[in-house]
């Protein structure tokens, strides 16, 4: 049996799990990995490296079982907008704070579907702003405000 895998969808998934976990463990090498007690900076990007390898062999193993093919282009738009949702939250959540931040984040990237309403995505930051500041402000004690205007 022959499988092609340029054009094999799972396949190049897989990939490009396992070179970015590969990734992310190689840069975790350089901390201290410590104890499950007591974990040192270099634990959880090695842990979360190794799950993202191992959703790349099972992602890989069943594009080469099935092999179903890439169709259609790349849609740029989409990437472009998933993007700078990303860089627009991290842009922000000094500057203006965690609640500000994430609806940029939410908006942003809801536009890259193809059905965006406002509605949805108003509700939708609104319940995920109450739990991130549940969670990580007063929960973990993060030091991040829900609104700061520091531009």
């Amino acid at each position: 049996m022959i499988v092609k895998l340029s054009g094999n969808r799972d396949a190049l998934a897989g990939l490009l799990f396992m070179g970015l976990g590969a990734f992310g463990f190689a840069i975790a090498l350089g901390y201290k990995f410590g104890t499950t007690i007591d974990m040192g900076p270099g634990y959880f990007p090695r842990i979360l490296s190794l799950v993202l390898i191992g959703f790349g062999i099972v992602t890989f193993a069943r594009g080469v079982r099935t092999c179903v093919t890439i169709e259609g282009g790349w849609a740029w738009l989409p990437l472009l907008l998933l993007s700078a949702s990303l860089v627009t939250f991290g842009f922000l959540l000094e500057r203006a704070g965690l609640v500000p931040a994430l609806a940029a984040l939410f908006f942003i990237s809801a536009r890259a579907g193809h059905e965006f309403k406002a509605l949805e995505v108003l509700v939708l930051t609104a319940v995920m702003s109450v739990f991130a500041a549940a969670v990580f402000v007063w929960g973990l004690k993060l030091p991040y405000s829900l609104f700061a205007w520091n531009f």
